[in-house]
């Protein structure tokens, strides 16, 4: 009995104990959220919360809030931006900074004083108002802390008021005429919960829709367009809508000749009052009262002035010439461009109606020339005419970059340099011509299987000649050229060489293609490659890497292949869809798809030709059949919160007899890394249950890249704003990649449709992105869930080691941009 009450006293001192330790720790959290700044009488804005609101989106109500809380860590009641703030304020002297001003401005203005020449004076005048203007930003905006952090929000009353009838206002915009919207608060010390309880009530829907146009044209253009009408029949009402509609409407109007229609002309007319919770919207299309009636522009003339930076100087006489192509004036100083090749980027032609649509897709196609820095263009009514002028002012013909850097890999810095020269407009048709080379040194690990000291030094140099075409290089009438020039056709003709000089090794490459790519409505483009040739050379081959490449022969990897000289041709075919500007992470706003699907086939000419031509020269051939899709989406689920995810499947089938019917080691699928599973190596994952070596500790040994010949991936990760500019993100991969056919020397490599679900290998993790705008930095920890290389029953986490060990055994990554 008397050790029960020791033990009993014992646990409830430590129960006290660390109730207290965690009262303190509670009340020092409470602190920095920043109560301590508090004036009397004032509260600390903690939390604001939503109710009841079934139909309408919390996100869109949260948009009225005139207050927002300050930011705090995930899980910690602690607001760094605060605190910023206030260290930055204790340090804010604003009598101080207007002293300062005045110093200034009396020190400059004695200096320019006591100037003599005008330029000195000019020069003075400009520091004097750029360090002014610094002065008085610190005046109005606070000092750099101060910028960076954000002032405490303090409660305010009068807003939540606001915020309550801005959001009462959003209900009658939806529909919900009788809805209403309550506000109570919620009081915690010195910390206020503000709630909005939003009462909808039943919604009213559209009973009818009319239109009505005193112009006929009007009207029946109007008429014509109804089946793309936003506002329909039995839909809840909508302000939203109404004013799309109202947009849609003036842009058919604006697409038909009607140069200066505007919205504004069109009223609606809602009757509430026609039945229980149903409305009739009159739409009705006003005239101009000025004019009476809307007026419809047909084009008298088009000019196209191709040198608009260079003006026109009557003192030095420079005037510029004239010509005509397809009844569009050119105008220009010197004769640059073919007129053929421009006429079929332009889509406004006198004695055609006016159209803002064609009027677009002119300026978005002679731009995507990539020869001109802006183009405008302007529409004339004066003088009872209606002329549309092109202006466009040339970039420059010659543009070089430069970039000189030093990488640091396996511990050994290697400087590099790229360069490149693009030469614009080459023979007078717009061509764009492109030299770009490249050199550096990389440090590399030594091989596994081979003797070395270590890592060491390796050279790669390499330069790439193109020439693109704006058209198809293709015998077509000129009529369907004309009609092509809406999609943006392109002619790239390209050659290249690599070289690469390592210490087991020195390895070239030569490449040559030509491809034609086209895109249409800047959501879809196309990507055909009628020829693409790759004649690979290997030379110097040490004895211990020609060894492990014999090796991993026997083991089934093909690497060996790609060590033989090569003859590699192919026939490849992309198409890319891009929904709502997938990968512009900017825009946050709405769903974004992509899709991909790459179609490629390898060594087709040798189905035309004898392939004795290509192995006579002691070269290897390769026939193949590629396919590969891609799927990625992203949905944001609130303003700070956002889930992304991605389905990548891909099959490579070699056939014939050519090269033992293998693929070229480049064709090959793999599986791991920071853009694939990122709980395995890059490229170590697979192929299927297949057993990599081990070490003492029995972990795999993953030395050696893993090709296969299918590819099934997919990754889904929900991405959170944390503060500022970082990010967090919870990912979890899956995938692997297998072999087509069995092989004796890698069992359970093979893709088998009773087993490939049990080889999919899971893994999940953490990561942190840094996002500044132009460049987004992405740290990924990744660990391994399930893992189909193990034997049966110990292939998930903790089974075989400790979850502990696993996380100790995770993989880092590092990468640029977002994995998808």
């Amino acid at each position: 009995m008397k050790s029960f009450l020791a033990i009993s006293t014992t646990s409830l001192y430590r129960v006290i104990k660390r109730s207290l330790y965690a009262l303190l720790f509670c009340t020092i959290l409470s602190s920095c959220l920043g109560t301590r700044y508090l004036e009397e009488g004032e509260y600390l804005l903690y939390k604001q919360k939503i109710n009841n609101s079934d139909r309408l989106s919390e996100e869109d109500l949260s948009d009225f809030y005139r207050q927002e809380p300050n930011r705090k860590f995930p899980l910690v009641p602690f607001t760094p931006f605060v605190w910023i703030y206030h260290i930055g304020q204790d340090f804010y002297d604003k009598e101080e900074l207007q002293q300062q001003k005045q110093d200034l401005i009396e020190k400059y203005n004695n200096k320019i004083e006591d100037a003599e020449k005008e330029k000195r004076i000019q020069k003075l005048e400009a520091k004097k108002e750029k360090k002014v203007n610094k002065v008085d930003r610190k005046l109005e905006e606070g000092n750099l802390l101060m910028r960076w952090g954000e002032p405490l929000s303090v409660y305010d009353s009068t807003q939540a008021e606001v915020t309550r009838q801005q959001m009462e206002n959003y209900l009658h915009t939806k529909g919900f005429f009788n809805g209403t919207v309550d506000h109570e608060t919620s009081l915690s010390g010195k910390k206020i919960t503000s709630i909005y309880t939003i009462e909808e009530e039943l919604p009213y829907r559209i009973d009818t829709i009319t239109y009505f146009a005193q112009d006929s044209i009007i009207q029946q253009l109007i008429k014509d367009n109804l089946e793309d009408r936003l506002v329909r029949e039995d839909r809840i009402y909508d302000q939203d809508n109404l004013s799309k509609e109202r947009e849609r409407i003036e842009t058919i109007l604006r697409n038909n000749g009607f140069y200066d229609f505007s919205r504004q002309y069109i009223e609606y007319q809602v009757d509430s009052t026609i039945a229980n919770r149903k409305v009739a919207v009159h739409t009705v299309v006003r005239d101009p009262a000025k004019r009476g009636y809307h007026k419809r522009f047909k084009l008298d003339s088009v000019i196209f002035v191709t040198d608009s930076d260079i003006s026109t100087d009557r003192t030095t006489s420079l005037t510029r010439s004239s010509g005509e192509y397809n009844n569009i004036i050119y105008r220009y100083h010197e004769y640059q461009y073919y007129k053929k090749i421009l006429d079929r980027r332009i889509f406004i032609y006198p004695d055609s109606l006016y159209s803002l649509e064609q009027s677009l897709q002119t300026q978005r196609q002679l731009s995507n020339l990539d020869v001109f820095k802006f183009i405008n263009i302007n529409y004339d009514t004066t003088g009872n005419h209606f002329i549309a002028r092109i202006y466009a002012s040339p970039l420059k013909k010659y543009q070089t970059s430069n970039e000189v850097g030093l990488n640091v890999s396996q511990g050994l810095p290697g400087p590099f340099i790229n360069s490149s020269l693009k030469v614009r407009n080459v023979f007078g048709a717009l061509e764009i011509l492109e030299i770009n080379g490249r050199a550096g040194i990389e440090g590399v690990p030594p091989p596994s299987g081979t003797e070395g000291q270590g890592a060491y030094r390796s050279v790669e140099a390499g330069g790439n000649l193109s020439l693109t075409f704006p058209q198809f290089i293709f015998p077509l009438p000129e009529i369907w050229k004309s009609r092509l020039g809406a999609l943006n056709p392109r002619t790239r003709l390209q050659t290249g060489y690599n070289y690469t000089d390592r210490r087991e090794y020195v390895r070239t490459n030569f490449n040559t293609s030509l491809a034609y790519t086209w895109q249409k409505d800047q959501k879809i483009n196309y990507v055909l490659t009628p020829l693409d040739i790759n004649l690979i050379d290997s030379r110097n081959i040490s004895d211990d890497f020609r060894e492990l490449l014999d090796n991993q022969e026997a083991l089934g990897i093909p690497l060996s292949r790609s060590f033989e000289p090569s003859f590699v041709s192919s026939i490849n075919f992309s198409a890319i869809f891009n929904f709502n500007n997938y990968g512009n992470y900017a825009d946050k706003k709405n769903t974004a798809s992509y899709f991909k699907a790459y179609v490629e086939s390898g060594g087709t000419i040798f189905n035309l030709i004898n392939p004795d031509i290509v192995t006579d020269q002691g070269l290897e051939y390769f026939k193949y059949f590629k396919v590969n899709t891609d799927f990625r989406q992203y949905i944001p689920l609130s303003r700070s919160t956002d889930l992304a995810y991605r389905f990548n499947v891909g099959v490579a089938v070699p056939y014939g007899d050519s090269a033992a019917n293998v693929l070229p080691y480049e064709k090959y699928f793999f599986a791991g890394g920071s853009n694939s599973i990122r709980a395995w190596r890059p490229r170590r994952l697979g192929p299927g249950a297949s057993t990599p070596e081990t070490d003492e500790e029995g972990y795999f040994v993953y030395n050696n890249e893993q090709p296969g010949e299918i590819l099934l991936e997919t990754s889904v990760e929900l991405r959170r704003e944390l503060f500022g500019f970082v990010s967090g993100g919870f990912f979890i991969d899956a995938g692997n990649v297998w072999l087509l056919y069995e092989n004796d020397a890698r069992p359970k490599a093979n893709f088998e449709f009773s087993t490939f679900l049990e080889q999919i290998a899971v893994g999940s993790g953490l990561g942190l992105r840094l996002d500044f705008s132009f460049l987004i930095v992405r740290f990924d920890y990744g660990v391994k869930i399930y893992d189909p290389a193990r034997e049966d029953g110990l292939r998930w986490i903790g089974q075989k080691f400790t979850v502990g060990q696993e996380i100790s055994n995770g993989v880092f990554n590092l990468g640029i941009g977002y994995p998808f």
